[in-house]
């Protein structure tokens, strides 16, 4: 840990104002001593404690109201035992300081935060560290804000000659007493303070959030530490393993790191990836791209994962050429193509629908003998399906069935749509039974899609069949699958069980969209408008 030249309390004056002072004594008619009288008490406690006399004796000679419950007195003494030597005397006064009396004006006495920071402080320097563990514990579990803590911490270092690792011991005991939600705040403000924190502090908070729910936290923490030039060691590479598999994203991010590399890459590889590619999708991307420079300088990444990841933030800033330029490069470095990288281009032509380029990209890929995976499935099926190429659609959907891959619904919605609009809905409907074996998992809008198909088409039996189908799965039905439902069954001129659905829409507190009424109109105008008008 590294201490710069400045120590001065940047925390702003409304946070400063919540500085715990539950030091101040209840009682009345307090006198006050006499500076010489003070410092002549300070000098007499300090030499007694030295000594190593027990507290009946130091009650017997010393009279604790002569410390006048102020925390001038108290600290005085504290900071006249600042030394390693007499770190365990000035622990002892602390505590005798604080001890109750017979006398009820004394009964309410309760230490000042500054006076624990100033106690912490000695202790830490004196490696006393169970009993400043044990006073940080009390301080903070008493109520002081962790912000105040810190400010009275810094404000106390210099005087009390303290240590840097008081603040590492301060945010392990925040991680041990779970007050983990200010804890990346604090970690921020102690860098601009000129502290460092060590690998092993941000290990235990990381290890105490990734336990917790603040699963985006731990990556926070992950990249701030990166940023501050706190490398992870295996410890650290663990957490952020596990912090994977408890989002249930490892296995995605270990087949992007194969599918680039070409081979399996070290648990710190993935990790890293991982959380360069958050970031692009955050949309944090000159971020993201500065601390993949860093990783690369120290090796934390490879060469051709950082290209890769390079094109992936051209490509999500919009700049295909500025992106294949940086392939070119990459394969002029004797680099191999990737199909992590070809997947990158094909999204984005297809994005903008252009088609036969995307198409074009598949050709090459195949022709260096790269595979096609899930993804590049999902692009072509989703921008064939966009500009009306039906068949184009059902060809890359049958091909990734052959290929083993399960389509997205995001994917499959959109093909079913056109299907249905073109009037082959027993097409789609066949496509989903296969799908279904397979272990996929349609969603609201799927159905929405094949009611609505099977409405156009007069199959009111299919529709009922959909709708039935959904209730046996237990899937939502939501504002969606009811006026699709209401609408087909219009369609078929079956009024009264459109209407006997609407009920049950309304009995849900579903509002019915206008082109419900709208469809209901067609059958029966002037129930419809009563309906309507009282809605």
């Amino acid at each position: 840990m590294a201490l710069l030249p400045r120590i001065s309390p940047l925390i702003p004056r409304s946070i400063r104002n919540t500085v715990a002072v539950t030091a101040r004594p209840m009682h009345a008619n307090q006198g006050v001593v006499p500076p010489q009288t003070e410092d002549l008490f300070v000098t007499n406690i300090c030499d007694s404690l030295r000594k190593g006399i027990n507290w009946d004796t130091l009650s017997r000679r010393f009279n604790l109201m002569e410390l006048n419950d102020t925390s001038s007195v108290i600290e005085k003494v504290l900071l006249e035992l600042k030394e390693p030597p007499y770190a365990k005397c000035a622990l002892g006064f602390f505590h005798w300081s604080a001890q109750p009396q017979p006398r009820p004006q004394r009964t309410h006495f309760k230490h000042l935060t500054s006076t624990y920071c100033i106690t912490i402080h000695i202790l830490v320097r004196a490696k006393l560290i169970k009993d400043a563990r044990a006073l940080l514990e009390s301080v903070l579990s008493s109520g002081s804000s962790i912000f105040s803590v810190v400010d009275l911490l810094l404000c106390s270092y210099k005087i009390t000659n303290s240590i840097p690792f008081v603040f590492d011991l301060l945010i392990q005991t925040c991680s041990k007493l779970r007050m983990i939600d200010d804890a990346l705040d604090v970690c921020r403000y102690l860098d601009g303070e000129g502290f460092m924190l060590s690998i092993i502090t941000y290990n235990t908070l990381l290890h105490v959030v990734q336990k917790s729910d603040h699963t985006a936290l731990v990556w926070q923490i992950y990249e701030h530490m990166i940023e501050k030039r706190t490398y992870p060691n295996e410890v650290t590479t663990r957490i952020m393993v596990a912090a994977l598999c408890k989002e249930g994203k490892l296995q995605k991010i270990i087949d992007i790191v194969d599918r680039i590399h070409g081979k399996r890459c070290s648990p710190g590889v993935v990790a890293n990836t991982c959380l360069i590619i958050r970031m692009m999708e955050e949309g944090r991307i000159e971020q993201g791209l500065l601390l993949l420079k860093r990783m690369l300088q120290k090796n934390m990444i490879l060469d051709t994962i950082s290209y890769s990841l390079i094109v992936h933030a051209r490509v999500h800033l919009g700049n295909i050429e500025s992106a294949w330029e940086v392939y070119e490069e990459m394969l002029n470095r004797g680099f191999r193509a990737n199909s992590y990288v070809y997947t990158l281009f094909i999204k984005a032509h297809c994005e903008e629908r252009r088609i036969e380029e995307a198409i074009g990209l598949v050709k090459e890929m195949e022709d260096v003998g790269l595979k096609l995976y899930s993804e590049t499935f999902h692009h072509l099926i989703v921008g064939c399906s966009q500009v009306g190429r039906r068949e184009e659609s059902l060809k890359w959907f049958e091909k990734m069935i052959d290929m083993r891959f399960v389509p997205s619904c995001l994917a499959f919605n959109q093909m079913v749509e056109r299907f249905c609009e073109n009037g082959d809905t027993k097409h789609a409907d066949e496509m989903l039974t296969l799908l279904l074996d397979k272990g996929f998992v349609p969603d609201e809008i799927t159905y929405s899609h094949l009611i609505a198909g099977s409405g156009k088409e007069g199959d009111f039996q299919g529709v009922l069949k959909l709708y039935y189908e959904m209730e046996y799965k237990s899937l939502s039905l939501g504002s969606l699958a009811f006026s699709s439902l209401i609408v087909s069954l219009c369609q078929c001129n079956k009024l009264e069980e459109a209407y006997k659905y609407l009920a049950v829409m309304k009995d849900r507190s579903l509002t019915p969209p206008s082109y419900v009424y709208e469809a209901l109109e067609k059958g029966d105008k002037t129930r419809a408008h009563l309906l309507h008008s009282e809605l």
